[in-house]
């Protein structure tokens, strides 16, 4: 198996080409230090006075001018079109947790897509940031500190069943679907478990709660 370009011990930032406001970037920062940009996230880290330890993507979106500003060794270049480059770089980069921003927002195929890997990905910690709200995978089993009244979303993106305490309209028992039932806006009573019995279902929650999200997909400290 090849070696991840990207290998690193703290939480990374991934940076994509769709509008973020840069008080956005940093506090996503602030949580997962390392940054990586993908395709043309490199323009927008640049241009906010920052430097990616790795641009990762078929790179057909990067300016000329921010190509000669990067550091060769720096960048994994994938020409292929078979796959997007939030794809790309998902699949070279391993950390405990990865913040995707800058796929969202923007084309409404990109932030699909984005949604497309992210429910392709069973394994790994990974949410994706938007103006508004953070969404990632649910593993087996996920526990939230949130507080009462809190906006809890669950979306499939496969059929998927599953177990809840902690939510006002319980999910046991119920079939969900990307093509029948959905679960939009439900909310908290309290701190949320949640398990599910197959992969599939997205957990969609207000980016005021970023915070228990992080806590709830980080690695256990070993010991």
């Amino acid at each position: 198996m090849t070696a991840a370009f990207v290998q690193s011990q703290a939480p990374v930032t991934l940076l994509g080409g769709a509008p973020v406001e840069t008080k956005r970037l940093r506090e996503a920062l602030a949580l997962a230090p390392v940054l990586v940009a993908a395709d043309s996230g490199a323009d927008r880290a640049l241009a906010v006075g920052l430097t990616p330890r790795a641009v990762i993507g078929d790179l057909d979106s990067v300016t000329d001018e921010t190509r000669s500003r990067l550091d060769p060794a720096t960048v994994c270049e994938i020409a292929e079109q078979d796959s997007t480059d939030f794809h790309k770089a998902l699949s070279n980069i391993e950390a405990p947790l990865v913040l995707a921003l800058g796929f969202t927002g923007a084309r409404t195929d990109h932030e699909l897509a984005a949604f497309n890997v992210l429910a392709r990905r069973p394994g790994g910690a990974v949410i994706v940031l938007g103006a508004e709200d953070l969404a990632f995978h649910a593993p087996p089993q996920v526990a939230l500190d949130l507080p009462v009244g809190t906006r809890v979303s669950l979306f499939p993106m496969a059929p998927v069943t599953g177990e809840s305490t902690g939510l006002r309209w319980p999910i046991a028992g119920l079939d969900f679907a990307p093509d029948g039932r959905v679960g939009t806006s439900n909310e908290s009573t309290g701190p949320v478990r949640l398990s599910f019995h197959g992969p599939g279902m997205l957990v969609i929650l207000p980016r005021a709660h970023l915070t228990p999200a992080v806590r709830a997909l980080s690695p256990a400290p070993p010991g």
